[in-house]
């Protein structure tokens, strides 16, 4: 391991020590703790630097180091050994394969009295530290609030079958109090993301202004480092309660460090507490989180006084903005107006408009209500309903001939027909109750009507009581009376001829 470089005050004692009050080298080891031959080295790195004491007044630790650890000095050292090139190395080490034991052997190749592997890495490993800076996030209060889900399960088991099944923990933490919400979630998809924010909400009895999520493919439908596009609910939910959802850059855990922060402590302090636990509902697991939650939560800090709770209730709570009516789930899908004004919706049929046949249209479906939106202007609006195969009709969607046509009624027939005479509607009526479906009789009685306008009000009623005395209900039989002119003659009906009785006849009584 390479040797670790003494820190100034201790240096400057070791040269005070040896020259001015002139101590052996082993007794200024002795007296600072450290080998002569460190005692040695320094005392030498002094004098090439052209130091003498007492040391300048106005020399400050910074130069000094500056002084001792120059190249010129280095270069001059009792042991000279050629230093790696740093930025060779770690340019070298981002190509695939590349190690820093292999970068040591062919430096060892070229330079064969220089660093071993152990001080080889260390130089390289504190000049890389010196590449990134971590920079520490002053987080406002009642500012933000970071959501993810846990990567560890809790374990349900079925009652019935005794098959177990893992659930994710849906994490949401306080930016400033550090204050954490978590619960169970059935599965990682859309109703479970948004149900489980609309929880938390409800936990903290505020609200934040900015969200901070992950990019799990139900929040964030395309990634994107400037320009992030939201899943429509998602972002519904987020207008709702007046948040700006701003998602953490791909693959920059450092982005949401809280969030990851929260899920390493709930799943330290509730998944490893609860893990000899069965719970056979979502319910039940839920309800011990809970407990475990509030004790987290009251749980003092460390290094600093108070609990999560208590910043909450001091920093983040009065700062936050107040709670509205919870977010009612909606999903939001597209759907394509087909040529009879229809679309599909899960299996079941919704009107909309006529005039937008063929046009794309946006979706939202709550579980009481369908709202259809086209160029985002809400355009029509139904019960939900999950009858496959049905339809739901408004008539002011329908064309005005659709809408006329689908007026007609049986009754409304029957009463046109009556306006001629009683013997027109029992025609009428009998038309229609011939027909397996009312609709298919509307024409024919529409054109027994119409014969009024063509032969007279009076000849078709007179027609029409022909027609039901030689009982032939059809259009086509009241227009041959009336083109034959049978309405003016008098139907003369032959009387049934008697029942024959011969002793060889044996009647129906005789059978049984």
């Amino acid at each position: 391991m390479a040797q670790e470089r003494l820190s100034m005050r201790k240096i400057k004692e070791i040269l005070r020590l040896r020259w001015e009050l002139r101590f052996s080298r082993r007794q200024t080891a002795r007296s600072c703790q450290v080998s002569h031959s460190t005692v040695s080295e320094y005392e030498i790195r002094a004098k090439q630097a052209g130091l003498s004491w007492p040391l300048p007044e106005d020399l400050d630790e910074g130069t000094l180091e500056s002084l001792l650890f120059s190249k010129a000095v280095n270069s001059r050292s009792l042991n000279p050994r050629p230093v790696p090139d740093m930025n060779w190395i770690h340019q070298e080490l981002r190509k695939p394969g590349v190690t820093l034991q292999l970068l040591w052997v062919e430096y060892k190749e070229q330079y064969p009295d220089g660093y071993q592997y152990s001080q080889f890495c260390d130089l390289y490993r504190r000049w890389a530290r010196k590449l990134h800076f971590g920079l520490r996030q002053e987080h406002l209060a009642g500012e933000k609030v970071f959501v993810d889900f846990s990567g560890q399960k809790i374990a349900v088991t079925n009652p019935i079958t005794g098959e177990v099944t893992g659930h994710s923990l849906f994490v949401a933490v306080w930016g400033a109090s550090n204050y954490t919400y978590t619960e169970t979630c059935l599965a990682e998809d859309l109703p479970s993301w948004i149900n489980a924010h609309v929880h938390a909400f409800q936990f903290f009895g505020c609200l934040p202004k900015i969200l901070v999520p992950d990019n799990p493919k139900v929040g964030v439908t395309k990634p994107c480092r400037y320009d992030p596009e939201l899943n429509p609910t998602y972002q519904e939910m987020a207008q709702h309660y007046g948040l700006a959802v701003i998602p953490a850059r791909v693959r920059k855990p450092k982005d949401k460090a809280k969030v990851e922060a929260g899920v390493l402590v709930v799943e330290r302090w509730i998944l490893a507490v609860l893990r000899n636990h069965t719970f056979f509902s979502l319910n039940e697991a839920n309800q011990a989180i809970r407990e475990l939650l509030i004790k987290l939560n009251a749980r003092p800090f460390k290094k600093i006084t108070g609990s999560r709770q208590e910043l909450f209730l001091t920093l983040d709570k009065p700062a936050a903005r107040p709670l509205p009516r919870p977010y009612i789930y909606a999903e939001w899908a597209k759907a394509r107006v087909n040529i009879d004004y229809y679309i599909e919706v899960k299996g079941h049929y919704y009107s909309v408009p006529f005039p937008l046949v063929h046009e794309q249209v946006d979706v939202r479906l709550t579980p009481s209500i369908v709202e259809v939106f086209f160029k985002n202007k809400r355009v029509a609006g139904h019960p939900r309903s999950d009858l496959k195969g049905k339809f739901t009709v408004l008539p002011e969607h329908r064309p005005p001939e659709h809408q006329k046509f689908l007026e007609w009624t049986p009754e409304r027939i029957i009463r046109w027909a009556q306006k001629i005479g009683l013997n027109t509607a029992l025609v009428a009526q009998e038309i229609i109750k011939s027909k397996p479906y009312p609709e298919q009789g509307f024409r024919a009685c529409l054109g027994l009507i119409r014969l009024a306008d063509h032969y007279s009000p009076k000849r078709l009623e007179a027609a029409c009581l022909r027609a039901s005395q030689i009982k032939s209900f059809s259009y086509k039989s009241v227009k041959s009376i009336l083109k034959t002119g049978l309405d003016g003659q008098t139907l003369i009906i032959e009387p049934e001829p008697p029942a024959l009785n011969h002793p060889h006849i044996r009647g129906q009584q005789y059978y049984r």
